[in-house]
């Protein structure tokens, strides 16, 4: 029993499968990833309570970010906006911070502070905080429940990212297999198919996220598309620069795949077809690095640390993702479509794609130290976690490469090259199960006779007199019919054999062929000697290995494509644990309401000197909080006491101490309201409790607040 590989319509079935479920998984169905930049603090903080209007509002982000003329709105507990509008750039070396301007006479109440904008990688961020003057009161304030870049334009956005790296992956891949390892795969039909609809989806990507890029980055509202104002805006800023520069390239490319599927396969002298090699090689290098700056100009590499050595960093390793996933799809094609491919040119390709993961290592290296940073960010951030799934695929895909590389050796030796295979290759016809992988060497054989009007006849009988026919048909006879294979008249005398009757020669020998009848019989011919062809090919268990496994690996590297695509929407490990620590250092983002609650022993020496204090602050944050405190006696019930006083004091930050006298509500239960916590972090809380004129003791804990 012969062994047989897999058809191609079963691969590209698993293929879309694949694909499909990894949009829907990782695009659609997760909330949108954060952005590089991050919001570290603000002035006045969240959640703080000032007794006076602040004459501004401040935003101090992680890195550089891109604002716009209502990139800050400040609003009033009935939902007016009261800010003056103009944003204010008080950017100072490394500290990146934006303020905005208040009306004056601003009453008592809560306000909502509601941002949005754009950080230096290309991705849109948003956020609100409150802050009170005077005390707290409530508001009718409603933001959008929807996360910036989210809804459904921010899915249609990140399918147009995927689709846009992998149109990016087939071009070049595809023309670097070409150009590097499989010259006569210029020819092939389905290898310039492959080529051509990676320039197309790239393109068609690109146009997609230019118009896109205003209600991903602003409304998100999907009929934003055919804004031209905010295409307008959107051209004017780095990531639209990045997208017409990556169209305009494109153009280059689209005259780069013409010369290789046209000129470049006509070429027949030996010299020349060398010098528009090295030609083409040159300018598809340039023209590739320059699509690969597209976005090495607008993401992460063009911002954080060392974006010097990162942009050119990032460039390498997309044109190293791209060679080596592009030329495995572009050889995966040729093991289905194509009639034959060379046993050299898979192992070229080897070697290519072990040096692509050579310098797709090195630039990984460099890129997750600079984006990671540390070891617990590498395990505790979204980042971190992601980049290490993208590591296991890699891993997993070196080692079904070196199964394929396993398989290749074990190819037979590679046949002399027959120049009807190039006109096989090039008029193959793959939407066929029989006859899709074109004509091998005995249908170019059988064509040129059918092109000479005199197709080979079938076996004849021998002619009953001395004719010049031989017995194959091979000979000199004229007026044989192949298709029916009755034998025609030799060109000698006939004379009548014993036993046989007699026929009776025609009046005129037949010396034509219907033209129509003989391109038929061609086509019948080539159609047999592909199927043949096919079915050699096919049960060749080597090649069916081969086949197998680069299927395989096709189908992993769709999943590291569709990881690649989601880490480059991802905030950074190292930007998010910088953003932590600048968080809880300035306190400005405090936690959920949660009370504190704390008991205390104490024991003053006097008569009903011990026992133990209950004290509960709610809600347990930055701003005005309400303060209760319960004394009890060892017993449980309530002790009346002549004095509570509270202190809270923050020694990090030399705050304090803040001195609370509370007012006794009844027996053995002190009470304060409006206790202010300016800003977040690990609190000593002091309690001074006297039972009698002469006896008292102070206690204290250090509890975390905000």
């Amino acid at each position: 029993m012969t062994a047989t590989a897999p058809r191609l319509g079963t691969a590209l079935v698993r293929l879309l499968l694949v694909t499909a479920a990894l949009l829907g998984t990782l695009l659609a169905g997760a909330a949108p990833a954060s952005a590089h930049a991050a919001l570290t603090g603000s002035n006045p903080q969240d959640g703080a309570v000032v007794a006076t209007a602040p004459k501004d509002v401040t935003l101090t982000f992680s890195e550089q970010v891109a604002m716009s003329a209502d990139s800050i709105r400040v609003l009033d507990p009935s939902s007016k906006r009261i800010d003056t509008g103009e944003i204010r750039d008080l950017c100072s070396g490394s500290i990146v911070k934006y303020g905005v301007g208040l009306r004056s006479g601003l009453p008592e109440g809560t306000y909502t502070v509601a941002w949005h904008t754009v950080s230096a990688d290309s991705h849109p961020i948003a956020g609100a905080f409150t802050f009170s003057i005077g005390a707290p009161s409530t508001t009718t304030v409603a933001l959008p429940d929807q996360t910036a870049g989210g809804g459904p334009v921010g899915v249609l956005y990140g399918i147009a990212r995927y689709l846009s790296y992998a149109g990016f992956t087939l071009l070049v891949g595809g023309g670097a297999f070409v150009l590097a390892c499989w010259p006569r795969g210029a020819a092939v039909r389905p290898v310039q198919r492959l080529v051509v609809r990676g320039w197309l989806t790239l393109t068609a990507a690109t146009l997609a996220m230019l118009l896109l890029r205003s209600p991903y980055t602003g409304s998100g509202e999907l009929a934003d598309v055919f804004d031209l104002g905010g295409l307008k805006a959107v051209l004017e800023t780095k990531t639209g620069a990045a997208l017409i520069s990556r169209l305009m390239l494109l153009g280059a490319a689209a005259l780069f795949v013409a010369v290789l599927f046209g000129a470049y396969t006509k070429r027949t002298d030996e010299k020349e077809k060398k010098d528009l090699t090295f030609g083409l090689a040159i300018g598809g290098s340039v023209v590739a690095a320059g699509i690969a700056g597209t976005w090495a100009l607008a993401e992460h590499a063009s911002t954080g640390l060392q974006p010097a050595v990162a942009m050119p960093v990032d460039i390498l390793h997309l044109l190293a993702v791209a060679t080596w996933l592009g030329g495995l799809t572009t050889l995966l094609v040729a093991l289905y479509r194509a009639p034959r491919i060379e046993r050299a040119a898979v192992e070229r390709f080897s070697r290519l794609a072990f040096g692509s993961v050579i310098v797709l290592t090195a630039t990984g290296i460099y890129q997750s130290w600079r984006q990671v940073g540390s070891w617990s960010a590498l395990t505790g951030t979204a980042y971190g976690q992601l980049l290490l799934v993208k590591i296991g695929l890699v891993a997993v895909l070196v080692g079904i490469a070196w199964i394929s590389r396993r398989w290749t050796q074990r190819l037979g030796d590679p046949t002399p090259h027959d120049p009807a295979d190039d006109t096989a290759d090039a008029t193959a016809e793959p939407d066929s199960d029989e006859t899709g992988d074109g004509a091998g060497d005995e249908a170019g054989d059988e064509d040129e006779a059918g092109e000479r009007g005199a197709p080979a006849p079938a076996r004849a009988k021998p002619a009953l007199g001395t004719g010049t026919g031989d017995a194959d048909g091979n000979g000199d006879t004229d007026g044989a019919d192949g298709a029916d294979g009755d034998t025609g008249a030799g060109a000698g005398d006939t004379e009548t054999v014993p036993g046989a009757e007699p026929t009776e020669a025609p009046d005129e020998p037949s010396t034509t062929v219907d033209p129509e009848r003989a391109a038929q019989l061609a086509r019948q011919r080539t159609a047999v000697a592909t199927a043949t062809r096919k079915r050699d090919r096919d049960a060749d268990p080597e090649r069916a290995g081969l086949r197998r496994s680069v299927l395989t690996e096709a189908a992993i590297a769709v999943v590291l494509l569709a990881v690649t695509t989601v880490l480059t929407s991802t905030e950074p490990g190292r930007t998010e644990e910088e953003a932590g620590r600048a968080q809880s250092t300035s306190g400005s983002a405090a936690v959920p309401d949660r009370p504190v609650d704390i008991r205390l022993p104490f024991d003053t020496g006097g008569v009903d000197g011990n026992g133990t204090v209950r004290l509960s602050l709610d809600p347990g944050r930055t701003g005005a909080n309400d303060l209760h405190i319960f004394v009890e006696r060892p017993n449980g019930r309530l002790l009346d006491v002549p004095e509570i006083k509270v202190a809270f004091t923050l020694k990090e930050k030399n705050v304090g101490p803040l001195p609370v006298l509370p007012d006794r509500i009844q027996t053995g239960h002190w009470s304060a309201t409006g206790v202010q916590i300016p800003m977040a972090g690990e609190w000593l809380i002091q309690v001074t409790v006297r039972t009698s004129d002469i006896d008292q003791t102070t206690i204290d804990k250090t509890v975390k607040i905000g």
